[in-house]
Parts: C-alpha cells; sequence; structure tokens
C-alpha cells in the first residue's frame, strides 16, 4: 500500500495562470512525429515525480517497475471509426466528408464536417466511396452540416471498409494501411471515436500482462474522443473556453474497483488525458465514481482539484491546448514545462505517435 494525501493539489499560486499564453514552449518541427515507431513500447518514458520534483528519462519497457501491488490502471477503450470519407457533388466537384458524431436514433444521421469548393446546400447529395450516398439535412450548427447516408449494405461495415483513418492535423501526411492498426489501441474496442486515446498507443499485450502479474488491476472505461482535442483555446481568459461535449460510459464493474482502491489507500493510474477528465467528471458528492454513461465537457486546468486520479500516463500535447493544460493542473505549470524543455532537448518525439510521459 502507498501513503497518499487524500487530495494533491498544485501550487495554488498558478490557479491565477488564466491566459493560453502562460501554456507554450518552443517545439522544433522536425521532433514531430509523423510515424508510429517501429514496435508500439520501443518509445522513450519520461518521469516526473511531483513529490521530490524528479526528471527521469528512460524506456516505455521500464513503466511496470513504477507500478506495485494493489495499484489500479484505468484505460479508455474506445475505437477510432474510419471517419473520412470521399465523394462528388450531383454536379461533380470533389468532396470530403469528416464524421464528428452520430445523432441519437435507429437512421444513419451523422454531425459532420465537409470540405468542398462550395458550401453544400440542405437537399444536396453526395456521392461516396463504397456506394454510399450522403444526404444533407437542415439544422447543424455552421460549420457542421447534418448528414444523412444510405448504401446498399451495413453502413458501419461499409465505412470500416471504405473510410480513411483521421490522422490529427500535425501529422503532415496521408494514412497508409498501417494507420488503420497503429493509430488504434491494443485494447481498443468500442467503435466512436475519431482521435486516438493516444498514451494507449504504446501498451503492448506483454506490458499489459506483466502488469496483471504485478498484481495490477486493469480496468475499462469508454469516452469516444472528438475533434475538441484539437481546438485550441481560443479565449484570452481561460475560465471563458467551453469543451466539446463527448460521451462517455463507466462499467459498474471499473467503478466499484475504482472506489475501494481509493478507500484503501491505493493509487489510481489515469491512462490518458480522456481517462483523466472521465473520472474526475463523473464523480457524486462525496467523490465516489459513478457507474453509467453520460456525456463531459470537463475542462480541467490549473486550480483544479484531482479527487481520483493519483498517477496520469500521458503523451506530450501541443502549445496552449486544452490537454498541456490539464497535465499542467496535475503536476504544476512551471514543472510540467520544464520537463518538456528537457524533452526538447533530449530529442523526445512529440504528440500522437511520439514518446511518453508518466507523472507519479
Amino acid at each position: 500500500m502507498v501513503d497518499l494525501d487524500p487530495v494533491f493539489r498544485t501550487d495554488s499560486s498558478e490557479a491565477h495562470r488564466s491566459s493560453p499564453d502562460d501554456y507554450t514552449f518552443d517545439l522544433p518541427e522536425e521532433l514531430i512525429a509523423q510515424h508510429p515507431r517501429v514496435d508500439r513500447d520501443a518509445s522513450r518514458l519520461m518521469v516526473l515525480d511531483r513529490v521530490d520534483r524528479s526528471i527521469d528519462v528512460g524506456s516505455f519497457r521500464q513503466i511496470v517497475e513504477h507500478f506495485v501491488p494493489g495499484d489500479v490502471l484505468v484505460l479508455n477503450d474506445t475505437r477510432v471509426i474510419p471517419a473520412r470519407l470521399l465523394g462528388r457533388k450531383d454536379s461533380g466537384g470533389r468532396v470530403e466528408v469528416f464524421l464528428v458524431r452520430r445523432n441519437a436514433g435507429d437512421a444513419e444521421e451523422w454531425i459532420c464536417l465537409t470540405r468542398c469548393s462550395k458550401p453544400l446546400r440542405t437537399g444536396a447529395r453526395v456521392l461516396l466511396e463504397g456506394g454510399i450516398v450522403a444526404t444533407v439535412l437542415p439544422e447543424a450548427e455552421p460549420p457542421y452540416r447534418h448528414l444523412r447516408f444510405e448504401c446498399p449494405g451495413n453502413f458501419q461495415e461499409t465505412l470500416e471498409r471504405v473510410g480513411r483513418i483521421p490522422l490529427p492535423p500535425y501529422i503532415r501526411r496521408e494514412p497508409d494501411p498501417a494507420d488503420r492498426e497503429r493509430y488504434q489501441t491494443v485494447f481498443a474496442s468500442t467503435p466512436g471515436a475519431v482521435a486516438a486515446p493516444t498514451a494507449g498507443l504504446h501498451f503492448t499485450p506483454e506490458i499489459l500482462s506483466a502488469l496483471r502479474q504485478k498484481g495490477v488491476a486493469i480496468l475499462p472505461l469508454t469516452l469516444h474522443v472528438g475533434l475538441g482535442t484539437f481546438l485550441p483555446v481560443r479565449t484570452d481568459d481561460l475560465r471563458e473556453h467551453r469543451m466539446h461535449s463527448e460521451t462517455y460510459y463507466i462499467p459498474e464493474s471499473t467503478a466499484e474497483a475504482v472506489n475501494r482502491a481509493k478507500s484503501e489507500g491505493r493509487r489510481v493510474f489515469a491512462l490518458g488525458t480522456t481517462t483523466t477528465r472521465t473520472l474526475e467528471f463523473a464523480l457524486d458528492d462525496s467523490g465516489r465514481l459513478l457507474a453509467g454513461e453520460g456525456s463531459t465537457d470537463l475542462f480541467i486546468y490549473p486550480g483544479f482539484r484531482f479527487r481520483v486520479v493519483d498517477a496520469l500516463i500521458t503523451n506530450f500535447h501541443l502549445s496552449r491546448s486544452t490537454l498541456l493544460m490539464l497535465v499542467s493542473a496535475f503536476a504544476g505549470r512551471d514543472f510540467v514545462l520544464e520537463g518538456y524543455r528537457r524533452a526538447v532537448e533530449e530529442r523526445f518525439r512529440f504528440f500522437s505517435y511520439g514518446d511518453c510521459m508518466l507523472i507519479l
């Protein structure tokens, strides 16, 4: 058992840093990973210890050494859908469709982003790959479009076959066949995300097995990552920023195990910022994790009071991003940016296909 403070707070003096400009760092473009490493677990690992303020550098394969029996690791089992579809209007003009989220109901109706020479009008039809036909419906808030999809067979199966994996905008290449597997975690099982929970990309079945053999409980939840993960903060004051809502599901078994671990003083590791946001959102007034489904637009930045997560596994994030602000809330802005400067000096790889950070 590990002795823990009931609540770890970052330095309260950092809570006043409410401008996105406070969360910037210099990054040479060549450090933005354009391809995954040959082996998932060949990534490098930076370990930040919030107690002694130490920063260590090693291999991701060493991550098992930082767990002790009784620890809990919570991961996000969402699966990225091949959300990009190419096609043409009835008139012949090229169209690219990006599926953002599915509307509730039986019909295949989605909120989408579209790219074409002229805006699509209500009632327009788009002929897409795999025999998919999209019809533009009314009532979508710009820049989004509300589309209904029809095809000869099952839409989801057709989408899996002909859709393209939506790589992040900082990966400046078209997806290749390897991305269908490598831009998914090995435990991805619930389709619905348009971006991967990238901290999980480093894990292999062997590392997960080693953790279980060590006595670590590995628990799933689902949060379908949306486009908001890539959107910069455009307000001058962080407190005015609004996150896009994302849907989540927490199994009863996960909630029970997390609550039991917290009551017994055992550590809860969150694999990624999406897992962190879900765990810290789905709480009752007493701080107990609630099972079930819902949606969250929780924005975590310095001054936030963490009630569940004791350790965080995460990738390196963009300047001015909500993800960097979350990590800064967890470990302290100055300490995190010190780690980022060290990562640049050590030639770490950044962003989705980049290297990894563990904050203890």
